[in-house]
């Protein structure tokens, strides 16, 4: 299955601007990846598109990204997963955004699911291959699946995420998107945390920050 046989919904929520995304497949299961605000948009949005939502998954434990999990997860019945680096983060990442998110977000939930690098997550018609990609923060992850990978604030459109959190590094996340996304074909279409969508293609050719000699 390609990236244009996928149902996507994109949304911009949260004084962020965070993107969460709607995926779901022809059969009408779908996943919601980082609900971080805005639960009755998100909601609006699986009505229309007429998904039955299996699975919320959090690309890391940063507020603007889990805001959120607890009213889309009552509201659909769906499970939570979130990489088990990340897990110790759901309970403290309301402090340096939350206070600027309160009338958006809800504490979230803790996961019934722990992934781990290489783990596939699967909904009727869907699969996606988890990615450990950290960096940003501890357990931050990818999605990849059907020509596209939904990489959190991994990187960006001529850019890459913040190192500047607990638990970041610099020169972990430029390793992560060396080893584990600019490995991809150049027409994977990537979806970032914040901002517009681009290709790994885009991404090897113009990012300034993943030009050959740079260090963090």
């Amino acid at each position: 299955m390609e990236t244009e046989t996928l149902r996507l919904k994109s949304l911009v929520v949260g004084p962020f601007a965070s993107n969460c995304y709607i995926v779901g497949s022809e059969a009408g299961e779908g996943i919601v990846v980082d609900p971080g605000a805005d639960a009755d948009r998100i909601l609006r949005a699986i009505k229309e598109l007429k998904l039955d939502v299996k699975l919320i998954v959090a690309t890391h434990g940063h507020i603007d990204h889990i805001g959120a999990i607890k009213k889309v997860k009552e509201a659909t019945g769906s499970q939570f997963a979130i990489h088990g680096d990340d897990v110790k983060i759901l309970s403290s990442s309301g402090g340096f955004l939350g206070f600027l998110m309160a009338a958006s977000v809800s504490s979230p939930p803790q996961p019934e699911i722990l992934l781990k690098d290489g783990d596939i997550l699967e909904a009727s018609g869907l699969s996606f291959t988890v990615l450990h990609t950290p960096g940003h923060s501890p357990g931050g992850i990818s999605l990849l699946g059907h020509g596209a990978v939904f990489v959190g604030d991994t990187l960006f459109c001529q850019s890459i995420g913040r190192f500047d959190f607990p638990g970041a590094s610099g020169s972990q996340l430029l390793n992560s998107i060396h080893t584990k996304l600019m490995i991809l074909p150049d027409n994977t279409v990537v979806y970032p945390g914040h901002g517009p969508k681009t290709t790994i293609g885009d991404e090897r050719r113009w990012n300034p920050f993943l030009s050959p000699g740079i260090i963090l």
